[in-house]
């Protein structure tokens, strides 16, 4: 789709090199400016999902909603070849608040970094971009919620303005389990999802309704109940008020946790996903308050077989994460001085994270992540060739993940229902702020 400008990865590169905001926002203008030249667009998948909601789409295929922690462009890219070998548009780019901080991606960035990928190979039509856990810090909530909310408000002007037109509230790390009643464990989740819901739908360009989801359960706790699911959508829309667009899926633990449970020796170990839980609230979700149905975290790390179920119980959405990021770290491409020297910072600037009786390896695995963003400008600085390599091998994996997730063939129906605008950006009184971010939730 239209010519392919030479310097687009170079383009790409300078941004994410750059270290001055201006300069990111400028050069990510002329790559969203290719981008629409080249009929790209950033969009919301809000319509399609609210179609299934309505079962007018069948729910035999779930989403993938990817996590790209390192490799952006590259990675981003492969994702694009296996979508245009599929004939699938239904699948997302995302980045969790978290992740943000510790990759050093800020929501341009990454964005721009999309978009280069997908004129770089020739895709068009949309690409959805979302901000993954936008989540409630509860200690830092406790100790002033206005502070907190407003520091996740700034972070969502900053990503609805980087084209994130997609938008997952994590206010369940706010349910308080030690209440008498499912209502009340759920109160702050639900009153604070609606409030972040109503600022979202304040913002959100003219035209384009962003999709957002809420969470009912915290990755890594308690499996959700279809009792939960009920109190924090009556909350919920109570708190929203009819005249906002509420959600347009839920999020559920089912036992997975964030990259996995690590073993002594660094493995990653079996995990039993409560598959009848997933499908029932799915069901649940979609037949009774017009979701696209449940969205499981926690899953890159899975075993191969699992994949395969997420379609078989109706699952509309799952987030892939921590297994793309060892990928490259295990890589025979990937350089082993460059792996030392990152380790050996996660070392020396991560020890005060490791537990009594942790073994190195579970302690690197768990903390390796963080070494990405130091790290960027030599990761970027990699050949090209090796850079390549590395994309190559884990594009199969995105392949098989695409297949077992039936998620093929699906081009014609998303474009029935995602509108394809471009969106001028408003000027606004006061700059972007750039805000600290802790390091939870994250695939």
């Amino acid at each position: 789709m239209g010519r392919r400008p030479f310097n687009i990865l170079e383009l790409a590169k300078d941004l994410s090199l750059a270290e001055d905001l201006e300069i990111k926002k400028r050069l990510a203008k002329k790559i969203f400016n290719i981008a629409y030249k080249n009929r790209i667009y950033l969009a919301s998948i809000n319509s399609f999902y609210l179609g299934r909601g309505r079962n007018e789409i069948l729910s035999n295929f779930t989403v993938p909603a990817i996590n790209l922690r390192t490799l952006t462009l590259d990675l981003a890219g492969a994702i694009f070849r296996v979508a245009k070998r599929l004939n699938t548009t239904a699948f997302i780019f995302e980045i969790a608040k978290s992740e943000i901080g510790y990759t050093d991606q800020l929501p341009i960035e990454y964005s721009a970094n999309v978009l280069a990928a997908a004129i770089y190979e020739g895709w068009g039509g949309p690409v959805f971009i979302q901000g993954d856990h936008f989540q409630v810090n509860a200690k830092r909530f406790q100790e002033n919620p206005e502070k907190e909310i407003e520091g996740l408000k700034a972070l969502m002007l900053e990503a609805i303005e980087a084209g994130f037109y997609n938008i997952d509230i994590d206010s369940s790390t706010l349910v308080d389990l030690a209440k008498s009643s499912i209502l009340q464990q759920q109160r702050l989740n639900f009153e604070v999802c609606a409030e972040l819901t109503k600022f979202i739908r304040k913002n959100q360009p003219i035209g384009i309704e962003v999709s957002v989801g809420g969470e009912i359960g915290e990755v890594g706790g308690k499996n959700s109940t279809p009792e939960e699911l009920h109190a924090f959508m009556k909350g919920f829309r109570k708190s929203l008020r009819k005249n906002y667009t509420g959600i347009s899926k839920i999020s559920v633990q089912t036992g997975t946790t964030h990259g996995g449970v690590v073993l002594a020796d660094g493995s990653i170990a079996k995990v039993n996903i409560d598959f009848d839980t997933l499908k029932n609230l799915s069901i649940i979700a979609r037949s009774e308050y017009g979701l696209a149905g449940c969205v499981q975290h926690g899953a890159s790390t899975l075993p191969s077989e699992a994949f395969g179920k997420f379609t078989e119980t109706e699952t509309a959405e799952i987030h892939l994460a921590t297994e793309f990021q060892n990928m490259v770290y295990e890589s025979k491409s990937f350089p082993l001085d460059l792996k030392r020297k990152m380790y050996d910072w996660i070392k020396e600037n991560c020890g005060n994270e490791r537990k009594e009786g942790e073994t190195e390896e579970q302690f690197i695995y768990k903390t390796r992540k963080k070494a990405l963003g130091p790290f960027k400008k030599e990761i970027l600085g990699l050949p090209q060739e090796i850079r390549d390599t590395i994309a190559g091998e884990i594009e199969e994996k995105f392949e098989f993940l695409f297949r077992q997730l039936n998620t093929v063939d699906n081009r014609e129906l998303v474009d029935k229902y995602v509108i394809l605008k471009r969106v001028i950006k408003r000027k606004r009184k006061e700059a972007l702020r750039v805000i600290p971010l802790d390091t939870e939730g994250a695939d």
